[in-house]
C-alpha cells in the first residue's frame, strides 16, 4: 500500500496567557498579542516512518515556520538540550528516508492545547516564559515555571 503524501498544516501558536510565537532577530520568541501583530506560521507535517517512534508519546511532527524557511530542531549543547531553528525546509525533513529525530517533536493533545516533546530528548518538552518576551526553549518542568501547553489556531 503507498504511503499517503500530506502537506504541511499551517498554524498560528499561542499559550493561554495569549503569547504569540513570532521570529524576532532569527530567533523564535513568545510575546504577548497586539491587535496589529501578525504571529510567525508553523508549518507541521507528521513524520513518514512513525512506526520507528514511541507513537504513544502522541503524534511524531516536524515543526518549521513559513518565512524564513526554518525548522525547528534540538540539539545538545552544555549538557543540555537546546531549541533552535536551522535552515532546513519541511519538506525536505518530511521525505527523507528515515526520521531525523532532531526535527521530530511528539505532538499530543489534551482538549483544545497541545504539547510538543522532543524525539531526541525524551522528557523535554517546548516551553516559553510565564511573562512573556524570551525566546522559545525546552524543558523538563512540566506545568511549573513555565508554559508548555499550546494552542494552534488555523491562518487565515
Amino acid at each position: 500500500m503507498a504511503k499517503a503524501i500530506y502537506t504541511p498544516v499551517l498554524r498560528h501558536i499561542q499559550d493561554l496567557n495569549h503569547q504569540v510565537w513570532v521570529v524576532q532577530d532569527q530567533t523564535l520568541t513568545a510575546v504577548p498579542r497586539k491587535h496589529s501583530m501578525v504571529p510567525a506560521t508553523v508549518s507541521l507535517i507528521p513524520c513518514q516512518y512513525p512506526e520507528t517512534l514511541e507513537t504513544e508519546k502522541g503524534i511524531p511532527m516536524y515543526l518549521g515556520l513559513d518565512k524564513p524557511d526554518v525548522c525547528l530542531f534540538c540539539t545538545k549543547t552544555r549538557e543540555q538540550p537546546m531549541l533552535q531553528l536551522e535552515d532546513k525546509n519541511i519538506m525536505t525533513l518530511y521525505h527523507h528516508p528515515e526520521p531525523v529525530k532532531p526535527f521530530l517533536f511528539y505532538h499530543s493533545k489534551s482538549g483544545r492545547t497541545s504539547t510538543f516533546e522532543s524525539v531526541a530528548f525524551p522528557g523535554w518538552f517546548i516551553a516559553v516564559c510565564s511573562e512573556g518576551g524570551c525566546p522559545l526553549f525546552l524543558t523538563q518542568d512540566l506545568g511549573k515555571a513555565y508554559t508548555t501547553d499550546f494552542e494552534l489556531t488555523p491562518v487565515n
